[in-house]
């Protein structure tokens, strides 16, 4: 039987050839013929370009300083296909040309790479011939990859009659799983990456001597900016001693001693990896490379993918081999020298090699395929993604024998860790996560603008003081209050407040996550007895409903309007900082303090020897980072409680947004957004002695865009929290929340919103 492929094989890209190869070969091994039908997609190898602006010219200009190089490189890609990829002798430039072509194949395979990518056509659409659709033979799919989370509008019916032709359907990634499974109902496999289909033997039996005199080196292999693969370069740089050899992908020089490799082809790559110490990479391929030649590695992945692991390639891998520690950026990487287990990750291998090769043995033999494998179920009990846990500490209240508990990960934020010693499956912790059961939509709530009739307690509060007049309107009654509180180490916890005197310790916002060990269980204890008041966080307080099974009725919760919660391990970390470069330790801090009023908020310090310091929350490092989003929760980049759909009885905010003419004499010392979101919250609303002035809920969004949307996540987001869990936190504070250059200051004083968004979506 002969088979013709069709992939992306003629572009000048080490992934491309090497899954082309390995395709071909793979096949070949199962008794077939495999020929690449030579289809020409508008793939340009050519050293340099035609002059389509700046970009281009840059390029050009560095193709011609390193051409010797470049132009070897060229060679070696032209060679590899000869000698390693069996092609077509007739070039095709058109779907009618196949058609009408006499095609000598008894079968037409498909994959992989993104062939099924309408986003790499010049016109935005699928190329009908990488699904065989100038062919009325048998076809047969393995590993082709969408690239894109879901199908453009329109084009559902056109994809749908392409995937309707094939007898066996296979893909690469979960996502695209995902996608034919909502346009065919067809459950089809996800199988390996061809190139993990050949054994680490096959491979280097295709790579020359080594090209780099068989020594010892780190290799970065970056097909975009490295971001937080930086400092892993750097400190195994440090660490080992060994150099850095960097085989360009990007044009940036990742290391200031790195040796660039321009020349390699296919053959080189290989053997580059092969022979490598370590290696660092942000590339699928070159992570799969380590794996195959089992070098210690340390992967990167975008913030899109960080973002959601579900689309990515590199964490579809990762996980069926128990290895995502081994990317960088996120709270559970891998420390520098902590070792891999190759054995284990080799065993996941084999059998997922082993399953993807059955599987391209029947659709080749038009066999039946084993409906993919569910997986092992993840150990129970099962919670919210890494990416999706907001850290309310439900499951870990709720669990009977105590056996979930809240360590910090590398980003400094609680996270719930389970002893599966004492887990007795009983899945309250499954059933009382918040993530896990959203929240239905609930009517728009009641807005107001609003502030506390005490100017001493408004002054001494963010905004309006409404919080206090809340709060000792259920102290009052005998209740007791709950609200987060420094401590003498800087750490946020949540604590209980049973008098008025204390109240003052609950007031103003706190940039921090805060810490609810033991908070829900004591609410619990006083719901017995008394009225209890719950301020915290939009996820907290959905976060203690759940815990509690209901709204009881002498439970009245606040949540805030949330800008997202920075990391309490880099705050810690910052205070420390602050103290040492004062020589006296932090008393008291104050991140929202209206020295100058309500609109210039000064984050001010407090010595042990009496000394202050104060300066506008924006110029200082903390401000800075914390107003770029830097080091929030992942969560909050996805937060589901942005929107008016509020789990508390009232949410609080600041007023931002009004008018000069609007309340004039009442802007300067601060004025409260209250949103009244229950009848329970309205029963109450009414009794509290409040100044207030009734808006549209349209005006409260407008000033508070959280309560219609997230923060976006900053794209060094990832490279900081990589420096965060290496380095000492003086080198990430002077090089992750310094001044930016005064051009940059000057441009962003300077540049309209609009044009701020326009010239970040270009840098990205």
């Amino acid at each position: 039987m002969k088979t013709g492929l069709v992939t992306f094989y003629h572009i000048h890209h080490y992934g491309a050839l090497l899954q082309a190869a390995a395709t071909q070969r793979a096949v070949t091994a199962m008794g077939g013929e495999c020929e690449i039908i030579d289809y020409f997609v508008n793939q340009n190898n050519a050293l340099f370009c035609a002059p389509t602006g700046l970009g281009s010219a840059a390029a050009d200009a560095h193709t011609a300083l390193h051409y010797r190089p470049l132009r070897t490189r060229y060679r070696r890609f032209e060679s590899f296909s000869k000698q390693w990829l069996r092609i077509s002798p007739h070039r095709f430039e058109s779907l009618e040309e196949l058609r009408t072509a006499e095609l000598p194949y008894d079968l037409i395979l498909a994959g992989s790479d993104q062939i099924w990518n309408p986003k790499i056509f010049p016109d935005g659409r699928f190329d009908p011939v990488f699904f065989g659709a100038f062919s009325q033979r048998r076809k047969i799919a393995y590993a082709p990859s969408f690239g894109i989370p879901r199908v453009p509008e329109g084009m559902e019916d056109e994809l749908r009659d392409y995937l309707s032709s094939f007898s066996h359907l296979s893909v690469r990634e979960g996502q695209g799983q995902a996608i034919i499974r909502e346009l065919t109902g067809q459950n089809v496999p996800v199988v390996l990456d061809p190139t993990l289909l050949l054994t680490r033997a096959e491979w280097a039996a295709m790579a020359p001597a080594s090209p780099q005199g068989g020594k010892g080196y780190i290799l970065c292999y970056c097909i975009s900016k490295p971001g937080a693969l930086e400092p892993y370069v750097r400190r195994l740089a440090e660490e080992t001693g060994l150099p850095v050899v960097q085989l360009c992908g990007t044009r940036q020089k990742i290391h200031p001693r790195a040796n660039c490799v321009l020349d390699a082809g296919p053959s080189e790559f290989l053997a580059l990896f092969r022979d490598a110490a370590f290696v660092c990479t942000n590339s699928f391929h070159g992570t799969v490379f380590s794996l195959q030649f089992q070098k210690p590695f340390f992967t990167a992945v975008s913030p899109r993918e960080l973002a959601a692991p579900e689309t990515s390639r590199t964490f579809s891998l990762l996980s069926r081999l128990g290895l995502t520690e081994r990317i960088v950026g996120k709270g559970d990487a891998a420390g520098i020298t902590d070792e891999i287990d190759w054995a284990a990750a080799e065993a996941h291998l084999c059998r997922a090699r082993r399953d993807s090769l059955a599987y391209l043995r029947s659709a080749l033999q038009n066999g039946e395929t084993e409906p993919p494998s569910a997986g092992a179920e993840p150990p129970l009990p099962r919670l919210a993604s890494r990416t999706g846990c907001s850290g309310c500490s439900a499951c870990a209240a709720v669990c009977p024998r105590d056996a979930i508990s809240m360590p910090r990960d590398r980003e400094g934020f609680a996270r719930p860790a389970v002893d599966l010693a004492k887990c007795v499956r009983c899945n309250r912790c499954t059933a009382v996560c918040p993530i896990l059961h959203p929240r239905e939509k609930t009517p728009p709530p009641a807005a107001f603008a609003a502030w506390n009739r005490d100017d001493a307690v408004r002054r001494d509060s963010t905004s309006g003081g409404v919080f206090t007049t809340l709060a000792e309107f259920i102290l009052e009654s005998g209740g007791v209050v709950f609200g987060a509180v420094f401590d003498g180490k800087q750490h946020l916890r949540h604590t209980a407040c049973f008098c008025k005197e204390e109240l003052w310790r609950l007031r103003g916002a706190k940039y921090v996550q805060s810490d609810l060990e033991g908070t829900f269980r004591m609410v619990r204890e006083c719901l017995e007895t008394r009225q209890v008041l719950f301020s915290g966080t939009p996820c907290q307080v959905d976060g203690l409903y759940r815990y509690l099974g209901s709204r009881p009725e002498n439970l009245t919760t606040c949540d805030l309007v949330c800008h997202g919660v920075p990391s309490p391990g880099v705050w810690e970390d910052m205070a420390r900082s602050i103290e040492r470069r004062k020589g006296q330790g932090l008393q008291a801090v104050r991140f929202r303090n209206k020295v100058t009023g309500w609109r210039d908020s000064h984050f001010t310090t407090v010595f042990d020897n009496g000394a202050v310091d104060s300066a506008p929350l924006f110029r200082t490092e903390f401000g800075r980072a914390f107003g770029r989003a830097l080091f929030l929760r992942p969560s909050c980049y996805s937060c589901p409680y942005a929107s008016m759909t509020r789990p508390g009885d009232f949410t609080l905010g600041d007023f931002w947004g009004l008018r000069p003419e609007e309340l004039p004499e009442q802007q300067e010392k601060g004025v409260s957004l209250l949103l009244v979101n229950t009848a329970h919250g309205s029963h109450i609303f009414d009794q509290l002695p409040l100044s207030r002035q009734a808006f549209p809920v349209e005006r409260a969004i407008a000033g508070n865009p959280r309560l219609a949307s997230p923060t976006a996540c900053p794209p060094d987001r990832a490279a900081f929290f990589a420096s965060y869990a290496l380095e000492p936190f003086e080198t990430v504070r002077k090089r992750h929340f310094a001044l930016p250059p005064l051009p940059v200051r000057a441009a962003g004083s300077l540049l309209s919103p609009e044009l701020k968004a326009k010239i970040r979506k270009k840098l990205r």
